[in-house]
């Protein structure tokens, strides 16, 4: 019979009224299966014979008899150990508040919320209270009741909101100004400040009783459409899929070459506003949506292809090191960027163990990675190189081989025009020798390098000029014999490869395309003891969480007969956006609050679990999410939503008043203060400087490193032994593009990139980037040579665009950095700086300053300098690099 802990009625009518009842369920089960159930009860034999996952093993104990005795605490083994810091063994002392939990409920009889099972079975291996956590519930859309205060149509983002608000004590704050919201909407939205002119026409309109009403949602829309807006929204999903344009893993940090096709995916993704369903589904199982085979792909083909992209972006040390370890790493980090990006759950927690917080366990994690390991195939692994999906046509494969056909004809031409002229040359140079010794030379001289007997070495060496004769110095003999073989020969070679440069160009999909496979062939997914690749257990078969399984049954075949690939992936994508999983929409919602406020409803991006944080409006992330999939899985509608609230447009300043109720804003009366990214930073200063290139897409701006080895952009030329020469190859404005494009190398990020938190990606992915105030950026924005570049380069422009009179320099300086005039303080102060400046170089004399290349030794002039340093100022405030 199932077995109930009960306290004594006394002792529950004495303890009830001084401490709020706990249960072993809810309260002390979470600590033990943190701490215990790995040596107690989960792996193998318990260690000193006690199982700690029921009350009834602990009242029956183990070798040092019961662990706890119910009403008396003070005689309970077990507390008595984790008190003194005995147990857990090998790890920390429980916390102070977790041992007095164990206390409380010890003295109150050690309850239980329910009758504990006979035997615990799989069916027993979660809780009623961890499947009722609330990431793990049906999404249902709340009704939305306006409450009183707000107007009768209210956006129901500022409905949720404002009853939050309500119960704090706590109003909105009145909106922005229009040059606070223009500017705030365009670095949200583009990730690039508005012009001056753009700004003066928003703010006109906001004026403008006639235009005043339809200015903002009109501004929404234009950005929206923009195609900056896919560069600025595709960064963040590239942040989640863990995008590099190398390797990783090891030091070696191999490049991937076509990694960008992938990246140009998501960028066009975005600006398209394609179904995020189906961007999700192309994402996993892109292959499988295509008939095989894979040859003569349609522009639609490759597009799904492309995106599986995303399950090609963990490190990948097995092009350098192609090991077991290694492949297994691989397949990890891909599991983790999964679950990272569509379930927000630490999912790979459970990798080595059952998961020590949330409903995961161990054969779970292996279960998720049985669907995408035929696409992995370990045992047949390819390397990085040998898995890039070619898009040559057959017919383009036909014109490569004709062209090739032709190309080796000319080859044959040339080599028998050489091999003439090396004849001739052979036999001036034996005239010289004497008749003896002319057949032996020759014969040395023909015989094959390898082969040649020492007499025959001995003999060359005598001559030289026989010795070192082949086509690569006949233009040494050119001079002696007034002969143009060498420039003959240069010329035909010239005309082979121009014939070869017609071949149509192969490009490559980074992707992952399962191979065909029949049902006797698709790979085993093993449970690997603790996570060793070297020790597999028992077979599992391909599954989502079986915690999920209380609301939604789904079916993931092991080999669907109908396709030539296992089709699990497919079976498992189209059942994630099915409209229907608790997870995704969640997710996707609160990355995209996360983006437009800098604190998601969920503060804990990547963690919908035990240990992160719960949803601060919790009925608002169940609204958006159920209203996002309504409206067809939508980005640019949820966009439009959340932007056109009051919530979003609310001023950010700050009042005691509010601070003291809600010091972190987590309740939202105010808009919050955000600092730029370090890619808005470095494309803002392109943008106002006047030198942004706004050339989409292509192969990614190389990094380098410098003579002093800070990386750069650019292209050095090293010498015969690879040394760098600091001459760089000339960039004509690729320099200049968005950060986007620049190659991400994961062991040499750009300086501004790297002080201002961009992830490198050698974490695999980031769901949440830190937002640090650090000296180095201080540092950065004051000495850094790309500053000082942008700085000159906008003193420049506004010298073009302002003439020579201070007054113009400084209001044109001004809305260009600031998009605001100066104020009559702050005119007269740049404008004794400026003079002061100006005395300043024309007492020392510099010139201009290039981060890469060669720059001009001249001395600029002097008010040209003294004004990018006013320029340097502005770009390196707070102003600039803050958006309210």
């Amino acid at each position: 019979m199932p077995v109930v802990i009960r306290a004594s009625l006394a002792f529950f009518l004495t303890s009830s009224a001084v401490a709020a009842p706990l249960t072993f369920e809810k309260d002390v089960r979470p600590i033990l299966k943190a701490q215990c159930f790995h040596c107690h009860g989960e792996e193998g034999e318990p260690k000193g014979g006690l199982d700690v996952r029921l009350v009834r093993f602990l009242l029956k104990g183990g070798e040092s008899g019961p662990a706890i005795h119910p009403g008396q605490a003070e005689k309970s083994h077990l507390l008595k150990l984790v008190k003194a810091g005995e147990m857990p063994k090998g790890k920390n002392k429980l916390k102070a508040e977790e041992i007095t939990t164990l206390e409380r409920w010890i003295t109150q009889g050690a309850p239980t919320a329910r009758p504990e099972p006979e035997r615990l079975g799989p069916e027993h291996v979660f809780t009623e209270e961890e499947r009722a956590w609330w990431a793990f519930q049906p999404i249902r859309k709340p009704k939305v009741e306006i409450p009183s205060g707000l107007e009768s149509a209210p956006n129901p983002v500022d409905v949720w909101v404002a009853k939050q608000l309500s119960a704090k004590g706590l109003k909105f704050s009145p909106q922005a100004e229009a040059r606070t919201l223009i500017r705030r909407l365009s670095l949200d939205l583009t990730g690039l400040p508005p012009t001056p002119e753009e700004v003066e026409a928003f703010v006109a309109a906001s004026h403008d009783p006639q235009q005043a009403e339809a200015a903002y949602p009109k501004l929404v829309d234009r950005l929206l459409n923009s195609n900056h807006y896919g560069e600025r929204w595709g960064r963040h999903w590239l942040d989640l899929a863990g995008y590099a344009d190398s390797d990783g893993y090891t030091d070696k940090d191999l490049e991937r070459p076509w990694a960008w096709k992938y990246r140009d995916y998501v960028i066009a993704a975005f600006n398209q506003d394609k179904p995020f369903d189906a961007f999700v589904r192309e994402q996993i199982a892109g292959d499988e949506l295509v008939p095989q085979p894979h040859r003569n792909l349609r522009p639609e083909d490759i597009e799904k292809i492309t995106a599986t992209g995303f399950l090609r972006m963990a490190p990948d040390g097995t092009g350098a090191m192609n090991d077991k370890i290694a492949q297994n790493a691989n397949i990890a980090d891909t599991i983790k960027i999964i679950s990272t990006a569509f379930y927000g759950m630490t999912i790979g927690c459970a990798q080595c163990h059952d998961h020590r917080y949330d409903p995961i366990t161990q054969a779970d994690y292996y279960r998720l990675r049985a669907i995408f390991e035929p696409g992995f195939n370990p045992s047949s692994w390819k390397t990085p190189a040998a898995r890039l999906v070619s898009l040559l046509t057959d017919q383009e494969k036909q014109i490569a081989t004709q062209i090739e056909e032709d190309a080796k004809k000319l080859d044959a031409q040339r080599l028998k025009q050489q091999e003439f002229f090396i004849t001739e040359v052979l036999e001036k140079e034996l005239a010289k020798a004497p008749e003896k010794d002319r057949d032996a030379l020759r014969l040395a001289y023909r015989t094959e390098v390898k082969k040649r007997t020492p007499a025959k070495v001995a003999l060359l060496k005598v001559w030289p000029r026989i010795q070192q004769l082949s086509a690569g110095s006949l233009y040494l003999y050119d001079t002696t014999y007034r002969t143009r073989h060498a420039d003959t020969l240069k010329r035909m070679t010239e005309e082979a490869a121009a014939v070869r440069a017609k071949k149509p160009k192969e490009e490559f999909l980074h992707a992952l395309d399962e191979a065909p496979m029949a049902a006797t062939v698709v790979p085993a997914t093993y449970l690997f003891h603790r996570g060793e690749p070297d020790q597999p257990q028992e077979i599992v078969k391909p599954s989502d969480l079986s915690v999920l399984a209380v609301h939604r049954q789904i079916e993931i075949p092991e080999k669907n007969p109908a396709m030539p690939t296992t089709g699990r992936r497919l079976a498992f994508a189209e059942a994630l956006t099915d409209g229907k999983h608790p997870l995704l929409a969640r997710v996707i919602v609160n990355q995209v609050w996360l983006r437009h406020f800098g604190r998601g409803l969920v503060n804990t991006p990547n963690d919908f679990g035990q240990l992160g944080e719960k949803p601060t409006h919790p009925e608002l992330l169940d609204w958006l999410a159920a209203e996002f999939m309504e409206q067809g899985w939508s980005l640019k509608r949820l966009h439009r939503q959340i932007l056109l609230s009051r919530t979003w447009r609310q001023s950010s300043v700050r009042d005691a008043a509010r601070d003291e109720i809600d010091p972190d804003n987590r309740w939202l009366s105010r808009m919050n203060v955000r600092r730029l990214d370090a890619e808005t930073l470095r494309d803002g200063l392109l943008a106002v400087s006047g030198r942004l290139n706004p050339k989409v897409g292509g192969k990614p701006v190389p990094v380098t490193f410098n003579e002093e080895g800070q990386v750069i952009i650019g292209v050095d030329t090293p010498d015969t032994a690879g040394r760098q020469t600091g001459k760089f190859i000339p960039m004509n404005g690729e320099d200049q593009r968005r950060s986007i494009y620049v190659q991400a190398r994961r062991s040499t990020p750009l300086e501004m990139f790297a002080a201002f938190d961009a992830p490198a990606m050698t974490d695999t992915n980031c769901a949440m980037r830190p937002n640090t105030t650090v000296s180095p950026q201080s540092l950065l924005l004051m000495n850094n040579l790309y500053m000082r570049e942008h700085a000159q380069d906008l003193a420049q422009r506004v010298q073009s665009e302002a003439g020579s009179d201070g007054a113009k320099q400084v209001a044109r300086a001004w809305w260009l950095a600031f998009q605001r005039q100066p104020s009559m303080a702050e005119e007269q102060e740049a404008l004794h700086y400026l003079h002061a400046q100006k005395i300043h170089y024309q007492n020392h004399p510099a010139p201009l300053e290039r981060a890469s290349g060669p720059g001009d030794k001249r001395p600029a002039s002097s008010d040209l300098l003294a004004l990018s340093t006013l320029c340097h100022a502005l770009l390196s405030s707070n102003e600039f690099l803050y958006m309210d």
